[in-house]
């Protein structure tokens, strides 16, 4: 119920989750169709390190693991699939992906072993897990317009 008075599902007389209201249509500007690309494609791109994880991983450490990363897999994919659709619901779930992934790094950090592990965490932090936080956290924090990527200067 909280996540509702964070994003509202109907704002300023419009259906945010068709984008048809009082306005028209809403159409999604270029940036947010590439947004919600990575966003989306991310999603997926978890889905078989999930399995990767759950299969690898002794199982203490899974149990920790596997929910996370599916928890950032769900996150991603609602957030991204949100925003190709031109729904303005998009920013709850894009701002609970960057807590997830700026979680999900700092773990990574403070538990790898020095030497080849460490680098790695590194890497995944530096090349993925920071840059989608930041992306998910300035979606997250845009104001809801009428129409996404247009006027916004996202576009």
């Amino acid at each position: 119920m909280a996540l509702l008075a964070f994003d509202p599902l109907v704002d300023d007389g419009r259906c945010a989750e068709t984008g048809v209201g009082r306005g028209g249509p809403v159409r999604v500007g270029r940036a947010h169709r590439w947004q919600g690309r990575v966003l989306a494609a991310s999603g997926l791109a978890l889905l078989p390190w999930l399995g990767y994880l759950a299969g690898t991983l002794p199982p203490g450490e899974a149990a920790a693991w596997v929910p996370l990363d599916a928890l950032e897999a769900a996150a991603l994919l609602t957030a991204g699939t949100r925003l190709l659709r031109a729904d303005v619901r998009h920013r709850a779930p894009a701002a609970a992906a960057a807590v997830l992934l700026l979680a999900d790094a700092c773990i990574d950090l403070a538990t790898a072993a020095p030497g080849p592990e460490l680098a790695a965490a590194t890497a995944m932090a530096v090349a993925a897990e920071l840059p989608l936080a930041a992306l998910c956290a300035w979606l997250a924090s845009r104001p809801a317009r009428g129409t996404l990527g247009a006027g916004d200067g996202a576009s």
